[in-house]
């Protein structure tokens, strides 16, 4: 293999690992703080993902209009999400039968909507490659890569520098006595219920850009996301974009040296290794 191809295999791992880091973000802040398994957070992205399609293709929307628009909605269901396992006392392992439940309803209104084709969305908002010596790294993914070390930074600096994230963190050690210096457990909850809807709305946008869609793809996701979200570690902002960059580059190193059948092993091998080696990580 030439360095060339090598290298550009390494840079296209990158980009698919930035947004893996992205669509484990509100995973992750779920998980940690408010311990639920959120299995629901991959039906969004994929809603999210075709009503960006659907406003694009269909409306003419521009796909950052869509973007804008789809992530107060997005927060607005988050809320309501978390005010209803509220109400009805959902723990942290029921949630993944809960949840898991939330997404099949959601894959079956994506059919039922868009039917189980596959769809590809056509923009010309982003077209061309930035030339990085002989690599070629296309706008999109550029941008996509941008947003995702930007929200990710942004969220690891709200956690430990704002007066919220420590009220947040502080809740998750000891509810009672946090809840008995003023803090409001209830309402911070609903809060990072929605910003990882949220993120999940922004995950889905930019998987309406770079990938064909197909409903059943919900799944095909799932797997390789939680192993990132698990190797970054829960509640790591940063973790889990570490984690997101070197599962992406493992996969695409070897589907280069290899052969493409082998990259789904990569992420889970990893997570192996790492429960192994070092189980109090996860």
């Amino acid at each position: 293999m030439s360095a060339t191809l090598f290298g550009q295999s390494v840079l296209s791992g990158l980009f698919s690992g930035c947004l893996y880091g992205l669509l484990g973000l509100g995973l992750t802040l779920s998980w940690r703080f408010l311990r639920i398994i959120n299995l629901a957070h991959f039906g969004l992205i994929f809603l999210a993902a075709y009503l960006t399609y659907h406003f694009v293709q269909s409306r003419g929307v521009s796909p950052l209009l869509a973007g804008a628009g789809l992530v107060p909605l997005f927060f607005g269901l988050g809320v309501a999400q978390q005010w209803l396992f509220i109400r009805f006392r959902v723990s942290e392992l029921p949630s993944v039968i809960v949840t898991f439940g939330l997404t099949i309803i959601i894959e079956a209104l994506i059919q039922w909507i868009w039917s189980a084709d596959f769809v590809r969305l056509e923009t010309h908002l982003v077209r061309g490659s930035l030339k990085i010596g002989s690599l070629l790294a296309p706008w999109d993914e550029l941008i996509m890569g941008g947003f995702a070390v930007a929200s990710c930074v942004a969220v690891w600096a709200y956690l430990n520098f704002t007066w919220a994230g420590k009220a947040l963190r502080a809740s998750l050690d000891d509810p009672d006595i946090a809840a008995a210096f003023g803090v409001p457990n209830r309402r911070l909850a609903l809060v990072v219920s929605g910003a990882a809807a949220a993120f999940a709305a922004m995950g889905g946008v930019f998987v309406a850009l770079l990938y064909t869609l197909t409903p059943s793809q919900i799944y095909s996701w799932l797997g390789v996301v939680i192993a990132v979200v698990l190797l970054g570690g829960l509640g790591r902002p940063l973790g889990v974009l570490a984690a997101g960059l070197l599962v992406g580059v493992a996969e695409a190193v070897t589907m280069a040296l290899v052969e493409p059948a082998w990259a789904p092993i990569a992420p889970f091998s990893l997570l192996i290794a790492v429960l192994v080696l070092w189980p109090e990580r996860i």
